[in-house]
């Protein structure tokens, strides 16, 4: 049935051309759900080996599917969720001191800033936030929704992880059903090694950068480093655009302390390039840092912030798929 059907489009390319253009318009009109179940592949496939491995231990399928997300979710109830009000509030005060700071910083080289105006201006936008507190509460219950779907989703792809397998292998002939597999199960293992690999490195430079900018005396450490360990999820570009708030801080004490602080954030990319990336990220597909910066570029555009962040993993699932198709 397949091979008469490619049959019919290779002799028939203006239907094909049609088929094809409409394809692509109604995969982009459900782009939210296409991203949401493709984040929900990638959660599962990071929870997928501490699942096997509680399968070796021989305890039933249905507990070892349960325990990596009940302890997913004890650990953000009881140490995430209470930490966000305090994290909120120190962003929201580095923000509303960010006219003082960067008018500070613009006097040591001449430059006037009217830090009255973007004062007001920062002040203005929060009044509006709280004004709107029926929509913005709306907000974040829908992005709790989302999270909370995309979790369940998550669930039942991993519950039923090797059925999937079968019917996905089914679709293709019998002697390409092993390389379907393998190309399946690479997927898995190096999309679930970029997501814990990202949840680490952002740990890992949150505190390095934390203990950095506190030893250094750097007002705001905390946030500064939060948005470090965050931005961290947006390789190469990231971690420049985490630099530039910090120098900024530093720069309303002395030249000198923003000198020593953007050599410091160098040191900390130095260590995680050199030494944190290998080891951390020795399982995920490396890409070159041009298709990196090409590749956020083109997500953001499309998607917006999540297509940018999700366009590492997207990218090295197509560099696994082209392989797969040029080897066999």
């Amino acid at each position: 049935m397949i091979k008469q059907l490619i049959r019919y489009f290779h002799h028939n390319q203006f239907v094909s051309a049609i088929i094809l253009v409409g394809l692509v318009w109604f995969l982009f009109e459900i782009r939210g759900i296409l991203m949401a179940v493709f984040v929900a592949f990638i959660i599962m496939s990071a929870h997928l080996p501490f699942v096997e491995f509680l399968r070796r231990n021989k305890l039933p399928k249905s507990i070892s599917v349960l325990i990596p997300y009940l302890i997913t979710g004890v650990f953000i109830l009881l140490l995430i969720l209470p930490l966000v009000p305090f994290f909120v509030s120190q962003i929201q005060q580095l923000f509303l001191r960010l006219p003082f700071f960067i008018d500070r910083a613009a006097g040591i080289f001449g430059l006037k800033i009217n830090a009255s105006q973007l004062n007001d201006f920062l002040v203005s936008e929060f009044n509006t936030i709280g004004k709107n507190a029926f929509v913005v509460t709306s907000r974040v219950f829908g992005g709790l929704f989302s999270v909370l779907t995309i979790l369940v989703v998550s669930f039942y792809l991993l519950a039923n992880n090797d059925r999937i397998k079968k019917n996905v292998t089914g679709f293709f002939p019998k002697d390409r059903q092993q390389k379907a597999l393998e190309t399946f199960l690479l997927m898995e293992e190096k999309l679930g090694a970029w997501l814990r690999g990202q949840l680490v490195l952002s740990a890992s430079i949150g505190v390095i950068t934390w203990i950095g900018l506190t030893l250094l005396g750097v007002e705001f450490a905390l946030p500064l480093a939060l948005i470090a360990g965050i931005l961290e999820v947006v390789p190469t570009i990231g971690p420049i655009i985490s630099a530039i708030p910090a120098i900024i801080v530093a720069l309303t004490v002395s030249p000198t302390l923003a000198f020593v602080v953007a050599g410091m954030y160098i040191l900390v990319q130095l260590l995680e390039n050199n030494i944190l990336v290998p080891k951390i990220m020795e399982k995920a597909v490396g890409l070159d840092p041009v298709v990196i910066i090409i590749g956020i570029m083109i997500g953001g555009n499309l998607l917006g912030v999540l297509g940018a962040l999700l366009s590492i993993p997207f990218i090295s699932m197509l560099v696994i798929l082209f392989k797969s198709l040029t080897d066999s």
